[in-house]
């Protein structure tokens, strides 16, 4: 609809006159960068349907691969990135017990294993992992409003259980850094050898494509602006675009601020309204001084991840506008009820591991954190897991 091309232009003025502003604040030539990434990032996730769950269940429903095939690209591209960024803060990392500062590098205990469970089957139950949740609000979805509230809830049951397990099990598991112990190198080559050959096992059910016949006129004429303003916001765009721009976003974030991290805010909101009403421990123990998506008491939220976040948001409206796919829907039941219950195994998982699958599967393998690896082979195997479970109760049902 016209209407919406229009009030895709105007959002995005608004987000710039924003970022005029922000230019102003303590600290503002961060919150400005924070803004782009997210928008960005906002833009490319809604136009290229960039989901962790959506992706992976194409591939073990459908068995289609490209979406698959995009998650480990975004994580090799960020994983070159990083380790060019990061050989240049700590040239040696096998000198000393140093971790590089702020990176999203966490304990690796069954606390872990058990967050990354819940991640996953918060994924199936809810339909989406955090991140797609935050962009799919601005398509007018049902169920992500319910699912972020949901997500705030499993924070304050992580805060609540947090004590009790950091000292069963979190403050004295192992912190590994990869490159600490086979230098940035072998960490380097480890990582993208089992991204190759996961990428080599999903290539194998890639269907071929009819090849594109070649144009009798010598060629396309080169479109106008307006024409390439116009595509951007026709079709979908290509699964590899979508995976290629997370990654590189995800590398030249670190430049300016901390890792990508879409739970952190959010996190932050639930613990001071938790806080506040004394619902939760007022320390807890450890949890301040670890890598990740760690939560703090801040009281104002108008930080690099605050402003990530709202550029994300921001991001896909215009982007959902521009193309038409935004629309009002009024939930069921049925959609708060999943979207709340799905939000609250996302929250707890995300709460106890440190980040979610962008913060710490993204973020973490990215930075050659192990417990970037254990969580993402956790949620994997709850996710498929729970998606033959959901098949079959389907069929049961039908």
């Amino acid at each position: 609809m016209q209407w919406q091309r229009w009030a895709s232009v105007g959002l995005l003025i608004a987000l710039g006159l924003a970022g005029f502003w922000l230019q102003g604040q303590t600290g503002g030539r961060t919150l400005v960068f924070a803004l782009v990434c997210g928008l960005v990032l906002g833009v490319a996730m809604q136009r290229s349907r960039f989901c962790f769950y959506c992706h992976t269940r194409e591939y073990l429903e459908d068995g289609n691969p490209r979406g698959v095939l995009a998650l480990l690209l975004a994580m090799a591209v960020g994983l070159l990135g990083y380790t060019v960024i990061l050989s240049s803060w700590l040239p040696n990392p096998m000198a000393g017990n140093s971790l590089p500062p702020d990176m999203h590098i966490g304990p690796v205990s069954w606390v872990l294993v058990l967050a990354g469970l819940s991640f996953g089957a918060g994924m199936v139950v809810s339909g989406s992992c955090i991140s797609a949740h935050w962009y799919r609000l601005a398509e007018g979805s049902v169920a992500s409003p319910f699912a972020l509230l949901g997500t705030a809830i499993g924070f304050i049951l992580g805060f609540k259980s947090w004590n009790g397990l950091y000292s069963l099990a979190i403050a004295d598991a192992p912190v590994v850094w990869l490159p600490a112990h086979l230098g940035y190198g072998g960490a380097l080559l480890l990582q993208l050898g089992v991204l190759g050959l996961l990428a080599a096992w999903v290539w194998r059910s890639f269907a071929k494509e009819a090849p594109v016949p070649a144009s009798a006129g010598g060629g396309a004429p080169v479109p106008g602006l307006a024409q390439v303003w116009s595509r951007l916001w026709q079709g979908r765009w290509s699964y590899w675009t979508g995976g290629l721009v997370v990654g590189l976003v995800g590398a030249f974030a670190i430049v300016q601020m901390r890792p990508l991290g879409v739970t952190a805010t959010l996190g932050s909101v639930a613990r001071d309204f938790a806080n506040e009403r004394q619902w939760i421990p007022l320390t807890l123990h450890g949890l301040d001084s670890l890598g990740g998506c760690a939560t703090v008491l801040q009281g104002t939220y108008m930080t690099p991840n605050g402003l990530l976040l709202a550029g994300i948001v921001g991001g896909s409206f215009v982007a959902a506008l521009a193309s038409g796919q935004w629309a009002f829907r009024l939930p069921g039941w049925g959609d708060v009820a999943r979207g709340l219950s799905g939000g609250v195994l996302l929250g707890w998982g995300a709460m106890t591991a440190l980040g979610c699958t962008v913060g710490n599967l993204l973020s973490g393998t990215q930075a050659g954190a192990l417990s970037g690896w254990v969580f993402g082979v956790s949620m994997l195997v709850a996710l498929w897991a729970g998606l033959k479970i959901k098949r079959g109760l389907a069929r049961r049902w039908a």
